[in-house]
């Protein structure tokens, strides 16, 4: 068994993902660099290999359960061990869609992807997390879902993402005295390639303060969200 501690970073080949990914390496953690296209995710691995820093690549897609289990079943027969979960993969698609006259395809790829990519990802690594009695995840979510933020634009995204608050939520009471935490957090507004024109903070910035999510004292929060070190009300 890997005797460092190992995290998955999904969406890692591009933003924040990609600085999450290496943030978390270079505290000694063996990282693995998830993403839908498999090249993307070797292509990434290979950089921060580059870098001097423990990373691995897999091909996950989370929209699809088979590649879920297929990608979990290949980090624990080759480290023994998941300690860390960020689920930072998602998109934002509907910018312009009215709530009132949806285009509901498009809505239920948001919600698929969003929320059940997240959700599908938990429960994937939950068991094994169970088991060795210590876990921490942090599902990324978004200012844009709180609710004195929710009026007109994106209305599958804000959904999605507020849905992701929820089941943190839940998931954390479940969870109660397994050793695993687990919280959502915000990164705000970034320059990435579904973040607003006006943003201001880099993809560094952006991870930098969501890495102490990862790395949580046995008595830290669980259930709860967060923009920086700063808790938010849902």
């Amino acid at each position: 068994m890997n005797r460092r501690r190992v995290g998955i970073v999904t969406g890692a080949n591009r933003g924040i993902g990609y600085e999450l990914a290496r943030q978390l390496a270079a505290t000694g953690v063996t990282v693995v660099t998830a993403a839908r296209d498999a090249a993307a995710a070797t292509a990434t691995a290979e950089q921060l290999q580059g870098e001097g820093l423990d990373v691995h690549p897999v091909h996950l897609d989370i929209t699809d359960q088979a590649s879920i289990d297929t990608a979990i079943v290949a980090v624990i027969a080759c480290f023994g061990r998941i300690d860390v979960l960020v689920n930072n993969a998602g998109i934002a698609i509907d910018a312009r869609v009215p709530a009132a006259t949806p285009d509901l395809a498009t809505a239920h790829r948001t919600v698929d992807t969003n929320l059940f990519g997240t959700w599908r990802c938990c429960t994937a690594v939950i068991p094994h997390m169970t088991a060795a009695g210590y876990g921490r995840i942090v599902n990324l979510t978004s200012h844009m879902s709180l609710s004195a933020q929710l009026r007109a634009g994106s209305p599958s995204y804000r959904i999605s993402k507020a849905a992701i608050n929820t089941l943190t939520r839940i998931l954390a009471d479940e969870l109660a005295g397994t050793g695993i935490l687990i919280n959502a957090a915000s990164p705000g507004q970034v320059q990435t390639r579904i973040g607003p024109k006006a943003a201001s903070r880099t993809p560094a910035e952006a991870a930098k303060g969501l890495l102490w999510l990862t790395d949580l004292p046995a008595d830290g929060p669980t259930g709860r969200l967060f923009y920086e070190h700063d808790e938010l009300t849902w």
